[in-house]
């Protein structure tokens, strides 16, 4: 399974928390602690915003986290206030740039944690469910990117929440149409640029591992000293596979069936509860 992050505050080298915490991102692509697979090196991206409005970057490879020096560079100099960043580990579909996350449509940024079960299996019915204007977007052959664009086809860019619950739901009913156990599995974040929006939900309740950061004003109470820590803000955010460091009470769980938006200073969380309209 891949490894994913997010980050909203104050504009920050995006080195970070990819390369400068002692169990960052990179860490994680080689020695992961939490997920099914220990090393995730088939391929990986960032996506990062300028400024709000604008339309966000990436820069994508299939090359392993560890060893592309050209992301070291990237991300010595990229500074962003909201960026995503993902390594993957690839279940059915092949290693090729266009399956790497994030996926892109528009202002929306979105990464994806888990499978669809069997996904040979329903994929065409899964496709045809994406809406017409939608479709000819569609650049890989991942069910990542496929749980993007339906996502999209419920309303993503104006109710994340409920078209996340809308996909799931769908995924479940054409998974269990074909007789698939348990058909899903996903931590996933999408973001506009405006807010990040996260989500840890499985068919078996038994999802990937999900954490956010608790409190930056707490963390630069107890760690003034730390310059990363103060320039990330107060209103920072981090939400993540797993957590960047080991210190007690910067990190908490995400619960199963939980969506969490974050917007700003504003962290909300919803029971996430999947079904079609």
């Amino acid at each position: 399974m891949c490894r994913w992050l997010a980050y909203s505050g104050n504009p920050v080298p995006l080195e970070t928390v990819l390369f400068q915490a002692k169990h960052s991102l990179i860490d994680q692509s080689l020695h992961s602690r939490l997920s099914t697979s220990t090393t995730n090196g088939d391929g990986f991206g960032l996506g990062w915003y300028g400024h709000p409005g604008e339309t966000p970057y990436r820069y994508r490879s299939v090359r392993p986290a560890w060893n592309d020096p050209n992301l070291r560079e990237a991300a010595r100099a990229i500074h962003s206030p909201l960026f995503l960043a993902h390594i993957r580990a690839a279940t059915d579909t092949p290693v090729q740039e266009t399956n790497c996350h994030p996926f892109r449509h528009g202002h929306w940024l979105f990464v994806h944690n888990g499978l669809v079960r069997d996904y040979h299996t329903v994929r065409r019915d899964l496709m045809l469910a994406v809406s017409p204007e939608l479709f000819a977007s569609i650049e890989g052959t991942t069910d990542s990117e496929l749980l993007f664009f339906l996502a999209l086809t419920y309303g993503l860019a104006t109710e994340p929440v409920l078209a996340l619950e809308r996909m799931a739901a769908l995924v479940e009913e054409t998974g269990r149409r074909h007789g698939v156990e348990a058909p899903l599995t996903m931590t996933v974040c999408a973001t506009d640029g405006q807010q990040l929006v996260a989500v840890r939900y499985s068919s078996e309740t038994q999802s990937r591992s999900l954490f956010h950061s608790t409190s930056f004003h707490h963390l630069h109470e107890l760690y003034p000293d730390d310059p990363r820590i103060t320039a990330a803000g107060d209103d920072a955010f981090l939400v993540l596979s797993e957590p960047l460091v080991d210190l007690p009470e910067v990190w908490e769980e995400v619960p199963e069936q939980t969506a969490i938006v974050a917007r700003a200073s504003t962290i909300m969380q919803h029971h996430f509860n999947p079904h079609l309209p």
